[in-house]
């Protein structure tokens, strides 16, 4: 089971009700909830805000993937996932990501969980830019999008 959403903030922000909705069943004994934030430091600089374009289709198919290969990879058959991510300007302590999993026990729930972000970070074609204090602006290198011969 699994949702996937590129959401405009300027339409709806990201909700981890929304998220806990999705994947609560009593099949799953784990359920764990990972939020990404807009932080106030990086590399130095005083983040004010950071802005979050993507290629909308692309990045759904990304999360779509990384659910599939958890399968062959992970071996955990029996899942819910809740992936969305922020697109447009977010605010210090806004959410740009949520990742919810759920699975039978919790061991399968954090690896699962960790992977899909490790993988989203790697793959997902989702730039940032960084705005600072001194009103500069840093679209920040991301991870080249690579493909794995399997």
């Amino acid at each position: 089971m699994l949702h996937t959403k590129v959401v405009d903030i300027k339409d709806k922000k990201l909700s981890i009700i929304d998220a806990e909705k999705f994947i609560s069943s009593s099949d799953f004994g784990a359920s764990i909830f990972f939020s990404g934030t807009v932080r106030n430091q990086n590399n130095n600089k005083s983040v004010t805000g950071i802005t979050y374009d993507s290629h909308d289709a692309l990045v759904i198919k990304s999360f779509e993937e990384i659910y599939n290969e958890a399968d062959q990879k992970l071996k955990i058959k029996d899942k819910a996932v809740f992936i969305e991510h922020a697109k447009g300007f977010l605010n210090l302590g806004e959410i740009s990501i949520i990742i919810a999993v759920a699975c039978k026990h919790r061991d399968e729930a954090y690896v699962l969980s960790r992977y899909i972000i490790e993988e989203i970070k790697k793959r997902s074609p989702i730039w940032k830019k960084e705005h600072y204090q001194n009103n500069e602006t840093d679209w920040l290198k991301g991870n080249p999008i690579q493909y794995e011969k399997n």
